[in-house]
């Protein structure tokens, strides 16, 4: 069976020896995905001059879903390829806010899907990551 590994040099890089996207027969995995961009700073996230640092929800789920569709691209494939996706949030008060952005990209008809609360993420910045899969033709 082919398979193919896959890590975009343009965008956040994996923090450990992994790939953004692996790549088995008509099946792709998309590793936990975060807000990252690739200058390791955070969408959705503002640190305000006392150092203070606010955290959206929204921001944060849009650029996930958005880093998650720019890797699909990058083997020809997006988010109408999804079959499935499990999210993590770092905190279910959250769960709200992030279903309405998940809602504007996704209906009964997309992925399915399961979310669960965690303790914490790798950054504390974040609020939410997803790991995805997704199928394509041979």
């Amino acid at each position: 069976m082919n398979q193919e590994n896959k890590t975009l040099s343009d965008r956040a890089q994996p923090l450990g020896k992994y790939p953004h996207i692996k790549r088995v027969g008509k099946f792709v995995f998309v590793s936990g995905t975060s807000s990252r961009r690739p200058d390791n700073s955070h969408e959705g996230v503002t640190i305000h001059p006392d150092g203070s640092v606010s955290k959206d929800i929204r921001k944060q789920t849009k650029a996930v879903i958005e880093n998650i569709n720019t890797l699909l691209e990058s083997i020809g494939a997006n988010l109408s390829n999804l079959v499935d996706i499990t999210t993590f949030l770092v905190d279910m008060e959250d769960f709200k806010g992030y279903n309405e952005v998940y809602g504007s990209y996704f209906d009964h008809t997309g992925p399915t899907r399961t979310t669960v609360a965690v303790k914490e993420l790798p950054h504390p910045n974040l609020l939410i990551e997803m790991k995805v899969i997704a199928m394509m033709e041979d």
